[in-house]
């Protein structure tokens, strides 16, 4: 579910920059998306795994994937409520679709993702 909300094009800039981190393999792109203070966790083959965002940022050098034009990304659905927001965001990475889920507020410096949660689908 996409919405008519006024604040619709301003929430999906970080989701936009969170994708164009992907493509370009981007901390940088990375860190104007979220918020310093996030969180990125998931249940992946068993264990919890919770990351600050300085430790998912080192995942990144600035080389994008050698399949990064088969590689398809999308905004799903939003939910807008004042200075919060809820998004679902689809990655389908090589043989790995990506389920992500955000929490993101609107701050002083525009909105960021507050919080990530997602699932790792192997196909």
């Amino acid at each position: 579910m996409l919405t008519n909300h006024s604040e619709e094009n301003a929430v999906r800039i970080p989701l936009e920059l969170y994708m164009r981190g992907h493509a370009e393999d981007s901390a940088e792109h990375m860190r104007a998306a979220f918020l310093p203070t996030a969180r990125l966790e998931s249940v992946r083959e068993g264990p919890l795994t919770s990351w600050d965002l300085d430790f998912y940022c080192q995942r990144f050098n600035n080389t994008p994937a050698p399949d990064e034009s088969t590689r398809r990304r999308s905004i799903d659905w939003l939910d807008i409520t004042g200075t919060s927001a809820m998004a679902k965001v689809t990655l389908v990475h090589g043989s790995v679709t990506f389920t992500d889920y955000f929490v993101l507020l609107k701050t002083e410096q525009g909105w960021k993702i507050a919080n990530k949660a997602f699932h790792a689908q192997p196909q």
